[in-house]
Protein backbone atom coordinates (compact mmCIF):
# COMPACT_ATOMS: atom_id res chain seq x y z
CA UNK A 1 0.00 0.00 0.00
CA UNK A 2 0.94 3.61 -1.00
CA UNK A 3 0.38 6.30 0.92
CA UNK A 4 0.28 10.38 0.25
CA UNK A 5 0.67 12.38 3.89
CA UNK A 6 0.33 16.00 3.10
CA UNK A 7 2.05 17.56 6.03
CA UNK A 8 5.89 17.50 7.34
CA UNK A 9 4.76 18.49 11.21
CA UNK A 10 4.48 16.52 14.06
CA UNK A 11 1.17 14.80 12.66
CA UNK A 12 2.14 14.14 9.48
CA UNK A 13 5.65 12.71 10.40
CA UNK A 14 4.51 10.26 13.22
CA UNK A 15 1.98 8.95 10.88
CA UNK A 16 4.64 8.04 8.51
CA UNK A 17 6.51 6.29 11.31
CA UNK A 18 3.58 4.42 12.13
CA UNK A 19 2.41 3.54 8.97
CA UNK A 20 5.82 2.28 7.97
CA UNK A 21 5.73 0.31 11.21
CA UNK A 22 1.82 -1.04 9.81
CA UNK A 23 3.55 -2.27 6.35
CA UNK A 24 2.57 1.24 4.68
CA UNK A 25 4.60 3.19 2.19
CA UNK A 26 4.63 6.40 2.94
CA UNK A 27 5.61 9.75 1.44
CA UNK A 28 5.38 12.89 3.45
CA UNK A 29 4.42 16.39 1.42
CA UNK A 30 5.38 19.31 2.77
CA UNK A 31 4.79 22.81 1.93
CA UNK A 32 7.87 24.22 3.08
CA UNK A 33 11.03 23.93 1.47
CA UNK A 34 13.57 23.75 4.64
CA UNK A 35 11.62 22.54 7.62
CA UNK A 36 13.11 25.49 10.61
CA UNK A 37 12.78 24.20 14.61
CA UNK A 38 9.73 26.61 15.25
CA UNK A 39 7.67 27.47 18.02
CA UNK A 40 8.57 27.23 21.54
CA UNK A 41 7.70 24.51 24.28
CA UNK A 42 5.13 21.22 23.80
CA UNK A 43 4.16 18.66 26.88
CA UNK A 44 3.23 14.99 25.76
CA UNK A 45 1.02 13.49 27.73
CA UNK A 46 1.46 9.42 28.85
CA UNK A 47 -0.85 7.82 26.01
CA UNK A 48 1.52 9.96 23.14
CA UNK A 49 4.28 9.26 24.86
CA UNK A 50 2.92 5.23 24.79
CA UNK A 51 2.71 5.72 21.10
CA UNK A 52 6.11 7.48 20.69
CA UNK A 53 7.74 4.39 23.00
CA UNK A 54 5.89 1.60 20.66
CA UNK A 55 8.25 3.65 17.34
CA UNK A 56 11.36 3.40 19.21
CA UNK A 57 11.49 7.07 20.39
CA UNK A 58 11.61 7.06 24.27
CA UNK A 59 15.65 7.01 24.77
CA UNK A 60 15.86 10.16 22.49
CA UNK A 61 12.34 12.22 23.94
CA UNK A 62 14.43 11.77 27.68
CA UNK A 63 17.52 12.98 26.09
CA UNK A 64 15.56 15.87 24.83
CA UNK A 65 12.97 16.97 27.06
CA UNK A 66 12.00 17.33 30.79
CA UNK A 67 10.10 14.30 32.11
CA UNK A 68 7.43 16.49 34.11
CA UNK A 69 7.00 16.12 37.50
CA UNK A 70 3.74 17.47 38.71
CA UNK A 71 1.06 20.15 37.37
CA UNK A 72 0.30 22.72 39.59
CA UNK A 73 -2.34 25.46 39.55
CA UNK A 74 -1.67 28.52 41.37
CA UNK A 75 -4.37 31.77 41.46
CA UNK A 76 -3.76 35.11 40.17
CA UNK A 77 -2.01 36.31 43.94
CA UNK A 78 0.06 33.14 43.47
CA UNK A 79 -1.89 30.99 46.37
CA UNK A 80 -1.58 27.34 45.11
CA UNK A 81 -5.22 25.70 44.42
CA UNK A 82 -4.43 22.18 43.04
CA UNK A 83 -1.68 20.24 42.50
CA UNK A 84 -0.89 16.41 41.07
CA UNK A 85 1.39 14.27 40.32
CA UNK A 86 2.05 13.76 36.29
CA UNK A 87 3.76 11.11 34.67
CA UNK A 88 5.73 8.18 36.27
CA UNK A 89 5.76 10.14 39.43
CA UNK A 90 1.84 9.82 39.11
CA UNK A 91 1.98 6.05 38.55
CA UNK A 92 1.45 5.88 34.62
CA UNK A 93 3.40 3.20 32.69
CA UNK A 94 5.21 5.89 30.79
CA UNK A 95 6.28 9.56 31.28
CA UNK A 96 4.74 12.50 30.37
CA UNK A 97 7.26 15.05 28.85
CA UNK A 98 7.69 19.02 28.30
CA UNK A 99 10.35 19.57 25.16
CA UNK A 100 10.89 22.51 22.34
CA UNK A 101 8.52 22.02 19.76
CA UNK A 102 11.08 22.27 17.05
CA UNK A 103 13.57 19.94 18.61
CA UNK A 104 10.41 17.38 18.72
CA UNK A 105 9.64 17.89 14.67
CA UNK A 106 13.67 17.62 14.27
CA UNK A 107 13.89 14.69 15.84
CA UNK A 108 10.76 13.17 13.88
CA UNK A 109 11.97 14.44 10.58
CA UNK A 110 15.51 12.92 11.12
CA UNK A 111 14.14 9.50 12.29
CA UNK A 112 11.45 9.86 10.04
CA UNK A 113 14.39 10.33 6.87
CA UNK A 114 16.51 7.03 8.42
CA UNK A 115 13.46 4.61 7.96
CA UNK A 116 11.71 5.97 5.06
CA UNK A 117 14.94 7.10 3.20
CA UNK A 118 15.59 11.02 2.16
CA UNK A 119 13.57 10.61 -0.93
CA UNK A 120 10.04 9.75 0.97
CA UNK A 121 10.53 13.44 2.36
CA UNK A 122 9.70 15.88 -0.15
CA UNK A 123 9.90 19.49 0.93
CA UNK A 124 8.66 22.46 -1.11
CA UNK A 125 5.74 20.37 -2.31
CA UNK A 126 2.41 22.59 -1.36
CA UNK A 127 -0.62 20.39 -1.88
CA UNK A 128 -2.98 21.55 -4.99
CA UNK A 129 -5.99 18.93 -5.36
CA UNK A 130 -6.22 15.47 -5.42
CA UNK A 131 -8.77 13.47 -7.31
CA UNK A 132 -10.18 10.00 -6.75
CA UNK A 133 -9.11 6.97 -9.36
CA UNK A 134 -11.52 4.19 -11.21
CA UNK A 135 -9.29 1.73 -9.31
CA UNK A 136 -10.20 3.42 -5.86
CA UNK A 137 -6.91 4.53 -5.59
CA UNK A 138 -6.09 8.78 -5.75
CA UNK A 139 -4.50 11.09 -7.53
CA UNK A 140 -2.68 14.01 -6.35
CA UNK A 141 -1.11 16.98 -7.67
CA UNK A 142 1.61 19.59 -5.72
CA UNK A 143 2.98 22.81 -6.68
CA UNK A 144 7.21 22.49 -6.53
CA UNK A 145 7.98 26.29 -4.61
CA UNK A 146 11.28 25.99 -6.04
CA UNK A 147 10.20 26.31 -9.75
CA UNK A 148 6.96 27.30 -9.41
CA UNK A 149 5.92 24.15 -11.84
CA UNK A 150 2.92 21.27 -11.25
CA UNK A 151 4.17 17.81 -9.68
CA UNK A 152 1.69 14.84 -10.49
CA UNK A 153 -0.11 12.96 -11.30
CA UNK A 154 1.60 11.29 -8.13
CA UNK A 155 -0.55 8.19 -7.49
CA UNK A 156 -1.33 6.21 -4.08
CA UNK A 157 -3.91 4.09 -2.49
CA UNK A 158 -4.49 6.65 0.21
CA UNK A 159 -3.96 10.52 0.71
CA UNK A 160 -4.01 12.05 4.40
CA UNK A 161 -4.09 15.49 5.09
CA UNK A 162 -2.28 16.65 8.13
CA UNK A 163 -1.72 19.90 6.98
CA UNK A 164 -2.27 21.75 10.11
CA UNK A 165 -5.30 24.28 10.73
CA UNK A 166 -5.44 25.99 7.72
CA UNK A 167 -5.66 22.67 6.05
CA UNK A 168 -5.76 22.65 2.23
CA UNK A 169 -6.83 19.11 2.00
CA UNK A 170 -9.38 19.98 4.67
CA UNK A 171 -10.49 23.24 2.79
CA UNK A 172 -11.30 21.01 -0.56
CA UNK A 173 -13.45 18.81 1.83
CA UNK A 174 -15.28 22.12 3.32
CA UNK A 175 -14.96 24.92 0.69
CA UNK A 176 -17.25 27.09 2.61
CA UNK A 177 -15.85 26.88 6.28
CA UNK A 178 -13.89 29.81 6.41
CA UNK A 179 -11.04 31.00 8.90
CA UNK A 180 -10.51 29.57 12.26
CA UNK A 181 -12.50 30.52 15.25
CA UNK A 182 -10.86 32.88 17.69
CA UNK A 183 -11.61 32.23 21.57
CA UNK A 184 -10.71 35.78 22.30
CA UNK A 185 -7.52 35.49 24.00
CA UNK A 186 -4.19 35.66 23.00
CA UNK A 187 -1.26 34.12 23.56
CA UNK A 188 2.46 35.50 24.25
CA UNK A 189 5.30 32.96 24.08
CA UNK A 190 8.71 32.75 24.89
CA UNK A 191 11.26 30.26 26.41
CA UNK A 192 14.54 31.42 27.97
CA UNK A 193 17.06 29.85 30.00
CA UNK A 194 16.63 30.47 34.10
CA UNK A 195 17.48 29.23 37.30
CA UNK A 196 15.03 26.04 37.97
CA UNK A 197 12.23 26.91 40.02
CA UNK A 198 9.69 24.85 42.06
CA UNK A 199 11.12 20.86 41.81
CA UNK A 200 12.84 21.64 38.61
CA UNK A 201 10.81 19.61 36.76
CA UNK A 202 7.04 21.16 37.48
CA UNK A 203 4.22 22.49 35.21
CA UNK A 204 2.64 25.79 36.46
CA UNK A 205 -0.42 27.39 35.21
CA UNK A 206 -1.60 30.72 37.27
CA UNK A 207 -4.45 33.11 37.17
CA UNK A 208 -7.87 32.58 35.17
CA UNK A 209 -9.73 32.44 32.14
CA UNK A 210 -9.29 35.82 31.02
CA UNK A 211 -5.53 36.32 32.48
CA UNK A 212 -3.35 34.03 32.93
CA UNK A 213 0.28 32.38 32.93
CA UNK A 214 1.83 29.03 31.97
CA UNK A 215 5.45 28.37 32.80
CA UNK A 216 7.30 24.87 32.47
CA UNK A 217 11.02 23.67 31.45
CA UNK A 218 11.47 21.86 28.61
CA UNK A 219 15.34 20.93 28.61
CA UNK A 220 17.12 17.57 30.10
CA UNK A 221 20.61 19.19 28.71
CA UNK A 222 19.96 22.51 30.49
CA UNK A 223 18.68 20.35 33.38
CA UNK A 224 21.94 18.23 33.57
CA UNK A 225 23.71 21.98 33.72
CA UNK A 226 21.75 22.58 36.91
CA UNK A 227 20.12 25.26 34.58
CA UNK A 228 16.15 25.45 32.91
CA UNK A 229 15.22 26.47 29.77
CA UNK A 230 11.78 27.85 30.73
CA UNK A 231 8.69 28.38 28.63
CA UNK A 232 6.57 30.86 29.34
CA UNK A 233 3.09 31.58 27.86
CA UNK A 234 1.16 34.84 29.17
CA UNK A 235 -2.23 34.88 28.12
CA UNK A 236 -5.03 37.78 27.75
CA UNK A 237 -8.34 37.71 26.36
CA UNK A 238 -8.89 40.89 24.41
CA UNK A 239 -12.24 39.82 22.79
CA UNK A 240 -15.09 37.37 22.70
CA UNK A 241 -15.31 34.26 21.28
CA UNK A 242 -16.14 34.52 17.66
CA UNK A 243 -14.11 37.73 16.89
CA UNK A 244 -12.65 38.13 14.17
CA UNK A 245 -8.88 37.11 15.06
CA UNK A 246 -6.35 40.22 15.49
CA UNK A 247 -3.36 38.04 13.53
CA UNK A 248 -2.92 34.82 11.48
CA UNK A 249 -1.60 32.32 13.99
CA UNK A 250 1.76 32.12 13.20
CA UNK A 251 4.39 29.66 15.01
CA UNK A 252 6.82 32.46 14.36
CA UNK A 253 5.30 36.08 14.60
CA UNK A 254 7.12 38.74 16.57
CA UNK A 255 5.71 39.81 19.49
CA UNK A 256 5.48 43.16 21.34
CA UNK A 257 6.28 42.88 25.41
CA UNK A 258 4.22 46.51 26.10
CA UNK A 259 1.45 44.62 24.65
CA UNK A 260 0.79 42.09 27.44
CA UNK A 261 3.85 42.82 29.96
CA UNK A 262 1.80 45.53 31.81
CA UNK A 263 -0.98 43.63 32.98
CA UNK A 264 1.68 41.06 34.45
CA UNK A 265 4.14 43.48 36.30
CA UNK A 266 2.89 42.63 39.76
CA UNK A 267 3.04 38.93 39.35
CA UNK A 268 5.97 38.33 41.36
CA UNK A 269 5.48 35.36 43.31
CA UNK A 270 7.56 33.50 45.78
CA UNK A 271 8.22 30.40 43.63
CA UNK A 272 8.52 32.79 40.61
CA UNK A 273 9.23 36.35 39.63
CA UNK A 274 7.83 36.43 36.54
CA UNK A 275 8.38 40.35 35.39
CA UNK A 276 12.21 39.54 35.95
CA UNK A 277 11.98 36.20 33.54
CA UNK A 278 9.95 38.19 30.98
CA UNK A 279 12.62 40.40 31.51
CA UNK A 280 15.61 38.87 30.61
CA UNK A 281 13.45 37.39 27.18
CA UNK A 282 15.07 38.53 24.19
CA UNK A 283 12.22 37.69 22.16
CA UNK A 284 8.54 36.59 22.21
CA UNK A 285 5.91 35.07 19.61
CA UNK A 286 2.60 36.22 19.68
CA UNK A 287 -0.27 33.71 18.86
CA UNK A 288 -3.87 34.09 18.88
CA UNK A 289 -5.68 31.02 20.24
CA UNK A 290 -7.72 29.08 17.66
CA UNK A 291 -9.73 26.08 16.92
CA UNK A 292 -12.56 24.97 14.50
CA UNK A 293 -15.90 23.62 15.59
CA UNK A 294 -15.67 19.75 14.20
CA UNK A 295 -16.87 18.42 11.58
CA UNK A 296 -19.17 15.71 10.42
CA UNK A 297 -16.82 14.02 8.71
CA UNK A 298 -13.03 13.28 8.21
CA UNK A 299 -12.97 10.57 5.59
CA UNK A 300 -13.92 10.55 1.91
CA UNK A 301 -13.15 7.47 -0.30
CA UNK A 302 -9.44 7.26 0.21
CA UNK A 303 -8.63 10.43 1.36
CA UNK A 304 -8.35 11.72 5.21
CA UNK A 305 -7.88 14.19 7.42
CA UNK A 306 -5.62 13.74 10.74
CA UNK A 307 -4.03 16.06 13.44
CA UNK A 308 -4.92 20.21 13.49
CA UNK A 309 -6.19 19.50 9.85
CA UNK A 310 -9.14 17.58 11.41
CA UNK A 311 -9.30 18.58 14.86
CA UNK A 312 -7.94 22.04 15.89
CA UNK A 313 -8.51 22.91 19.57
CA UNK A 314 -7.43 25.34 21.73
CA UNK A 315 -3.98 24.74 23.76
CA UNK A 316 -5.66 23.56 26.65
CA UNK A 317 -4.73 20.48 28.72
CA UNK A 318 -1.54 19.85 26.60
CA UNK A 319 -3.64 18.10 24.03
CA UNK A 320 -3.04 18.87 20.58
CA UNK A 321 0.17 17.09 19.53
CA UNK A 322 -0.70 14.52 21.76
CA UNK A 323 -3.95 13.81 19.94
CA UNK A 324 -2.05 13.95 16.75
CA UNK A 325 0.42 11.61 17.92
CA UNK A 326 -2.82 8.90 18.55
CA UNK A 327 -4.65 9.70 15.37
CA UNK A 328 -1.39 8.60 14.14
CA UNK A 329 -2.07 5.02 15.93
CA UNK A 330 -5.00 4.38 14.88
CA UNK A 331 -5.26 5.76 11.42
CA UNK A 332 -1.93 2.96 10.96
CA UNK A 333 -3.99 0.13 12.98
CA UNK A 334 -7.14 0.85 10.73
CA UNK A 335 -5.51 0.52 7.22
CA UNK A 336 -3.35 -2.41 8.89
CA UNK A 337 -6.58 -4.13 9.93
CA UNK A 338 -8.34 -3.65 6.32
CA UNK A 339 -5.95 -3.70 3.23
CA UNK A 340 -8.11 -4.10 0.69
CA UNK A 341 -10.72 -1.94 1.85
CA UNK A 342 -9.65 1.31 2.39
CA UNK A 343 -12.80 3.73 2.47
CA UNK A 344 -13.73 1.21 5.13
CA UNK A 345 -10.30 1.38 7.17
CA UNK A 346 -10.77 5.08 7.02
CA UNK A 347 -14.14 5.47 8.15
CA UNK A 348 -13.24 3.27 11.06
CA UNK A 349 -10.30 5.14 11.66
CA UNK A 350 -12.96 8.09 11.80
CA UNK A 351 -15.26 6.87 14.07
CA UNK A 352 -12.92 5.93 16.56
CA UNK A 353 -10.62 9.37 16.54
CA UNK A 354 -13.61 12.03 15.99
CA UNK A 355 -16.14 11.84 18.61
CA UNK A 356 -13.25 11.68 21.11
CA UNK A 357 -11.48 14.73 19.42
CA UNK A 358 -15.30 16.55 19.25
CA UNK A 359 -15.38 15.87 23.16
CA UNK A 360 -11.67 17.29 23.54
CA UNK A 361 -12.62 20.68 21.50
CA UNK A 362 -15.91 21.07 23.95
CA UNK A 363 -13.90 20.48 27.02
CA UNK A 364 -11.02 22.85 26.17
CA UNK A 365 -13.58 25.21 25.10
CA UNK A 366 -14.81 25.21 29.00
CA UNK A 367 -11.25 25.77 30.20
CA UNK A 368 -10.75 21.86 30.94
CA UNK A 369 -8.75 21.39 33.89
CA UNK A 370 -7.82 24.84 33.88
CA UNK A 371 -11.60 25.63 35.06
CA UNK A 372 -10.20 25.26 38.57
CA UNK A 373 -8.25 28.44 38.21
CA UNK A 374 -11.40 30.37 37.27
CA UNK A 375 -13.81 28.49 40.15
CA UNK A 376 -11.61 30.41 42.72
CA UNK A 377 -11.43 33.59 40.31
CA UNK A 378 -14.70 34.11 40.41
CA UNK A 379 -15.58 32.71 43.83
CA UNK A 380 -12.66 35.08 45.91
CA UNK A 381 -11.23 37.83 43.53
CA UNK A 382 -9.67 39.35 46.46
CA UNK A 383 -8.12 36.10 47.22
CA UNK A 384 -8.43 33.72 50.20
CA UNK A 385 -7.09 32.33 53.50
CA UNK A 386 -8.00 28.45 53.50
CA UNK A 387 -8.90 27.44 49.73
CA UNK A 388 -11.41 24.83 51.83
CA UNK A 389 -13.05 28.03 52.40
CA UNK A 390 -13.81 28.41 48.26
CA UNK A 391 -13.40 25.42 46.56
CA UNK A 392 -13.76 21.51 48.20
CA UNK A 393 -10.82 18.71 47.24
CA UNK A 394 -13.40 17.24 46.19
CA UNK A 395 -14.57 19.76 43.62
CA UNK A 396 -11.28 19.77 42.36
CA UNK A 397 -10.49 16.35 42.05
CA UNK A 398 -13.75 15.42 40.46
CA UNK A 399 -12.83 18.48 37.16
CA UNK A 400 -9.12 16.96 36.86
CA UNK A 401 -10.05 13.09 36.54
CA UNK A 402 -13.41 13.71 34.50
CA UNK A 403 -10.81 16.01 31.93
CA UNK A 404 -8.12 13.23 32.09
CA UNK A 405 -11.15 10.64 30.67
CA UNK A 406 -12.43 12.87 28.08
CA UNK A 407 -8.97 13.32 27.05
CA UNK A 408 -7.91 9.76 26.81
CA UNK A 409 -5.20 9.89 29.58
CA UNK A 410 -6.80 8.58 32.75
CA UNK A 411 -4.68 5.61 33.68
CA UNK A 412 -6.84 2.63 31.84
CA UNK A 413 -6.75 4.12 28.70
CA UNK A 414 -3.01 4.61 28.89
CA UNK A 415 -2.67 0.80 29.65
CA UNK A 416 -4.37 0.21 26.36
CA UNK A 417 -2.12 1.97 24.35
CA UNK A 418 1.10 1.47 26.42
CA UNK A 419 3.76 -1.01 24.75
CA UNK A 420 4.43 -4.31 26.81
CA UNK A 421 7.64 -4.18 28.31
CA UNK A 422 9.82 -7.19 28.86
Amino acid sequence: MQAIVVGGGIGGLTTALALREAGVDATVYEAVAEVRSLGVGINLLPHAVAVLEGLGLLDALAALGIETKELIFFSKHGKEIWREARGLAAGYPTPQFSLHRGAFQSLLLKTATERLGGTRIRTGMAYRRHALRADGGVSAWFEDRRTGRTVGPVEADVLIGADGIHSSVRAGFYPNEGPPRWSGAVLWRAAIEAEPFLSGRSMIMAGHADQKLVVYPISEAARRRGRSLTNWIAELRLGAPGDPAPSREDWNRPARFEDFMPRFRDWNFDWLDFPALAAMTPEAFEFPMVDRDPVPAWSFSAATLLGDAAHPMYPVGSNGASQAILDARALAAALASAPKDIPSALKAYESERLPATAAIVAANRKQGPEEVMTIVEARAPNGFDRLEDVVSREELETIAAKYKQVAGFDKASVAKVAPTRN
